[in-house]
C-alpha cells in the first residue's frame, strides 16, 4: 500500500490506436499511445492497480493506474532516496518561493 506523498509510477493510455491520426506510419498507428509517469501520490492511500493522482517533479498533476511504489531507475544509479524529493522541494521554495 502506498501513502500520500510516496513516490510512485503510473501508466495511462493517452490515445487508443483507433483514435490516432492517419498521418503516422501504419505500425505506429496500430498501437495505443501510452504514458508512464512518476510523482508523489496525492491520494491518501492506494494499492497497485488503483487509479490515482500524482504530482510530478515539475508540478503537473496526472492521473493513471498505479503500477509501482518507490520506483527507481534500474541502470545502476541506485535506489530511490525519499530525502532527495524533500531537498528538491526545499530548494524550489528557497529559489522560487514555491511558485515554480
Amino acid at each position: 500500500m502506498a501513502k500520500k506523498g510516496e513516490w510512485v509510477r503510473i501508466h495511462n493510455v493517452v490515445l487508443k490506436a483507433s483514435d490516432r491520426t492517419a498521418r503516422i506510419p501504419d505500425d505506429t498507428r496500430k498501437c495505443d499511445l501510452e504514458m508512464w509517469t512518476k510523482g508523489q501520490l496525492l491520494d491518501e492511500t492506494a494499492e497497485i492497480g488503483d487509479v490515482v493522482t500524482i504530482k510530478t517533479a515539475t508540478g503537473r498533476e496526472e492521473k493513471g493506474t498505479m503500477i509501482e511504489v518507490g520506483s527507481y531507475y534500474t541502470h545502476s544509479y541506485g535506489k530511490f532516496v525519499p530525502e532527495i524529493i524533500e531537498i528538491d522541494n526545499m530548494l524550489r521554495e528557497e529559489m522560487f518561493g514555491g511558485e515554480e
